[in-house]
């Protein structure tokens, strides 16, 4: 007996496919390939000139995916509920115009920004397709309702371990080790490199521009981190993964750590300042932002927290592209929209890592108030809503292959380890779709470097 495929396998292949046409179709050499071509199907140009190839491959893709986008809903109709039906029928009845507008298109028409929204309008589809399927497999009703408010006068967690004495020298190097933790060192490589992928964006930097505004970054990061500890010092006490931190175990007085901040930040302000006042402004934004707006407002008061929160992960984008254009531009802001769409994306694997310790601290996290249910089908949403973004950043920035291939082969990967967390609903299903998170921006935003700089 022959088994059939899942439907969740075949959906998660047609995001794939579907995706690969569409960054295919916002890269400079599809368009360098439909002027080499001189008609549809088949084409008449010269197939020693790999434009040509090139041309020729894709729409044998379009026609295996557009065969695997038909399989799907076959196989799947009578197995699927009403609402992934709905989406697979939208992505069936726009996957004949897609074809049609490639067609106008590849014989000298001039819609070629309607063939690409067309193609992230059948992406759409079958990313809401995935996740309601999968929610419809995997899901149970573990919304818990509103967040336990926490107990103030909640001991702080104690392992039993006492500190052990130090030398001089000892203790000098654990108080240094203690304020380089304030600056939260971990956030600094990802925001240094979203900041380097804007310069790169917005053109080539001196130098000097390279280093004033990687190093007032580094400096921001660090004052958003020092007050954020000294901000949440109570709360990180009663929280198993903050109980350890510099402000909560008092190995740094509140009053030293202010300043330490305080510090940070105005050195922080006078490096940007030294490449322009937009970059300052944003940089005092981000500082503000991160330390006040999100600690204090909407990290403890709502479940929308992460996603809004997002701003301060792409304000830095923002920071590079005004660094060397002086402006923030369309290209500096879609960079920004990846960064903000893929910030739940990634956290909320973290957050359903540690929503026993998120809901001790009384912070009303989605897995918290939602549900890991809904968080996990929010993980794939913001997932597809990162992977259109960066296909949007290939159209404007005119980004090439090695950006091309990056975003599918590393979006495939954090698609599965996704997948695979609906499957396990584990924590380390959830860690590993961290991991697979932090890879796909990391290399996506080296390849955003080397694709802009080779321009």
């Amino acid at each position: 007996m022959i088994r059939r495929p899942s439907i969740t396998a075949l959906l998660a292949a047609a995001v794939v496919g579907v995706y690969v046409l569409v960054v295919v179709g916002a890269t400079a050499a599809l368009s360098d390939a439909a002027a080499a071509c001189s008609g549809w199907p088949l084409c008449g140009g010269d197939l020693s000139n790999p434009a040509v190839l090139v041309a020729l491959l894709h729409r044998a893709a379009a026609a295996v995916v557009g065969l695997l986008v038909l399989t799907s809903a076959v196989l799947g109709w009578n197995r699927v509920g009403r609402r992934v039906k709905a989406a697979l029928g939208v992505a069936l009845l726009l996957y004949p115009a897609q074809v049609a507008v490639g067609a106008f298109v590849a014989t000298g028409g001039t819609f070629a920004g309607l063939h690409l929204a067309v193609a992230m309008s059948i992406f759409a589809a079958l990313v809401l397709a995935l996740a309601w399927q999968l929610e419809a497999e995997t899901g149970t009703d573990d919304a818990p309702g509103a967040v336990p408010e926490p107990s103030l006068a909640e001991e702080p967690i104690d392992d039993g371990s006492v500190a052990p004495t130090l030398t001089g020298v000892e203790r000098l190097k654990a108080t240094a080790w203690a304020y380089f933790e304030l600056m939260k060192p971990r956030l600094m490589w990802l925001l240094c490199l979203v900041a380097g992928a804007g310069m790169a964006l917005a053109g080539t930097p001196t130098v000097r521009t390279v280093l004033a505004t990687l190093g007032g970054g580094v400096l921001a990061i660090g004052a958003s981190g020092t007050f954020n500890h000294v901000l949440e010092r109570d709360i990180d006490k009663r929280m198993e993964r903050t109980a350890d931190r510099p402000v909560a175990t008092h190995e740094v007085p509140v009053r030293n750590a202010l300043a330490f901040g305080g510090l940070l930040a105005v050195g922080s302000l006078a490096a940007f300042l030294s490449v322009n006042l937009l970059v300052a402004a944003l940089g005092l934004a981000a500082i503000m932002f991160y330390s006040v707006v999100y600690t204090l407002l909407l990290k403890p008061n709502t479940v929308q927290n992460t996603v809004l929160g997002g701003a301060a992960g792409a304000l830095p984008a923002l920071i590079g592209y005004a660094a060397v254009a002086g402006t923030v531009g369309p290209v500096g802001l879609t960079l920004a929209g990846v960064i903000f769409l893929w910030t739940p994306a990634h956290f909320y694997n973290l957050a359903l890592a540690y929503k026993d310790d998120y809901e001790r601290g009384g912070f009303p996290m989605m897995p918290v108030v939602r549900g890991e249910t809904e968080t996990r089908k929010h993980i794939l949403l913001y997932l597809g809503a990162t992977l259109l973004s960066a296909g949007v950043l290939a159209e404007l920035a005119d980004l090439g292959w090695l950006y091309g291939v990056t975003t599918v082969a590393l979006g495939a990967l954090f698609l599965y380890t996704v997948v695979r967390l609906h499957r396990e609903q584990t924590e380390s299903a959830a860690f590993r779709a961290f991991h697979a998170s932090n890879a796909y921006l990391g290399l996506v935003l080296v390849a955003v470097v080397v694709d802009a700089l080779a321009i």
